[in-house]
């Protein structure tokens, strides 16, 4: 009886520090899933957002179904896309996957200071 008792305190190992590694390994693996696969996904989605707030007429899309078009109507959460001269179809924002040509936008060049107290007066 003295026997097995020995063998099992030597499987048990040295110290207390037996029951802290697992826990150890653990938080190292959700650390590594976190920075290997929850942040970047996150940072694709705001990317995605990003984009999708940022589209405006003229722009020329993909959807995610693999739709080439032109945005000519932007409304809250719909787009709509020409296809085709005179063919026109109202997408979802979240289903547009990329835009591939942004539209030429006209900049807005401010006035100087100086040109602006005299455009007042």
């Amino acid at each position: 009886m003295g026997r097995s008792t020995t063998v099992l305190y030597l499987a048990a190992g040295p110290g207390g520090a037996g029951g802290l590694t697992p826990i150890l390994m653990i938080a190292l693996l959700f650390g590594v899933m976190y920075f290997m696969m929850i942040r970047p996904q996150q940072k694709r989605r705001r990317d995605a957002e990003q984009m999708q707030s940022a589209l405006s007429p003229g722009d020329e899309v993909v959807t995610i179904g693999g739709l080439y078009g032109t945005v000519t109507e932007v409304d809250d959460d719909t787009v709509l896309l020409e296809v085709a001269p005179g063919v026109q179809t109202r997408y979802a924002r979240p289903a547009i996957a990329r835009v591939t040509t942004r539209a030429e936008r006209p900049e807005t060049i401010e006035p100087a200071p100086e040109e602006a107290d005299a455009v007042k007066e």
